[in-house]
């Protein structure tokens, strides 16, 4: 099992400006690829003060020209938000300008608050993102192509500059549900997933349903990749873990706000919903915790079937301590899990 550092861009105090925000994702790339982290992740969201990262595939390719190592994964593109006949061209781009690195996570669309004032709403979300699912891979793996459906129509053309990779970049399909995603596995997808704050149990069932439309491929679906995302922090103590549950509680009040609550937003930054859950609740289906309990918690990850981790550690923490806790985990309990050579300049 390896591990994804997420950049996640968490922007609670909009004060604190863009210049230093990403300053501060590339410098946790740099960190991630020094470290011995298989990958990161960029985010795309729009209008808002969290996962705040409006281009991914530019931050993709700044972070490429700032590592050497990591794959770099998109956590995800919004395929709804983008005309594919520009972005498959985008990507392709990108995949050139990161030597190869890049993994193009795709999804439909989480926030109604930014969906329906980017002209997609998530009524039709789902309907599109397949469509331009099919329209962009059949614009990365072939060439003269024409359409004719709901929401393309074109004739013949040929994205130009064609990927470095080939057939085409690595894809992930993002999805929460089990019946998605075992759907996505059967179809021979790779998938990216997250329980949120939910249970272990139903985290348990994500993975599952990976498992089985990956198994039911039989040797076609051994190459088949699952990444799981989860908000976490390995605590030096108690006293640390209560204090990041409640920075995490504090980054899930205003995730909780444009996810499932009304998106009360102002200026570009997300009201704070009172939480409904406790700080043992989140204890219980985060991976905010103590290095013991983080080991225990992988270990069972790895034994379900989960390839991937992605590890948002961006809950509020200040930019140094936010490195020093990349570092200790990738000291203590990184090497206790990936398969990956280590020996990186230091």
């Amino acid at each position: 099992m390896e591990f994804n550092h997420f950049l996640s861009a968490f922007y609670p105090d909009t004060s604190y400006g863009g210049q230093r925000l990403y300053a501060d994702m590339v410098e946790q790339a740099r960190a991630a690829d020094r470290l011995g982290y298989a990958a990161v992740s960029v985010p795309e969201h729009h209008l808002i003060n969290v996962l705040l990262t409006p281009a991914p595939l530019q931050m993709a390719v700044k972070v490429a020209a700032a590592t050497e190592h990591v794959k770099i994964s998109t956590a995800v593109a919004v395929l709804p938000l983008h005309d594919m006949r520009i972005f498959a061209g985008e990507v392709s781009m990108a995949d050139i300008l990161c030597d190869g690195r890049l993994i193009l996570g795709v999804g439909r669309g989480a926030f109604a608050y930014e969906m329906d004032r980017m002209g997609v709403p998530l009524e039709i979300s789902r309907e599109k993102f397949e469509e331009s699912l099919d329209v962009l891979t059949a614009l990365l793996t072939e060439e003269e192509v024409s359409w004719q459906g709901k929401y393309y129509q074109f004739d013949p053309i040929t994205i130009m500059p064609r990927p470095l990779t080939q057939p085409m970049p690595g894809m992930m399909v993002a999805v929460m549900n089990p019946d998605g995603i075992y759907s996505c596995a059967k179809r021979g997808l790779h998938v990216q997933t997250t329980p949120l704050q939910g249970t272990n149990e139903y985290m348990l069932k994500q993975v599952d349903a990976f498992v089985r439309g990956k198994e039911e491929r039989g040797e076609a679906g051994k190459h088949q990749q699952l990444s799981l995302l989860r908000v976490g922090w390995p605590a030096t103590s108690d006293k640390d873990r209560t204090e990041k549950l409640k920075r995490a509680n504090d980054y899930y009040e205003r995730f909780d706000n444009v996810f499932t609550g009304p998106g009360t937003v102002s200026h570009g930054a997300i009201e704070p919903l009172p939480a409904t859950r406790t700080l043992d609740e989140l204890a219980e289906n985060t991976l905010v915790c103590t290095q013991q309990e983080m080991i225990d918690r992988l270990g069972m990850y790895a034994e379900a079937g989960i390839d991937e981790v992605a590890l948002n550690f961006n809950i509020g923490a200040g930019q140094s301590e936010t490195l020093e806790a990349m570092a200790r985990f990738a000291e203590d309990i990184i090497p206790l899990f990936s398969k990956l050579d280590r020996g990186r300049a230091a």
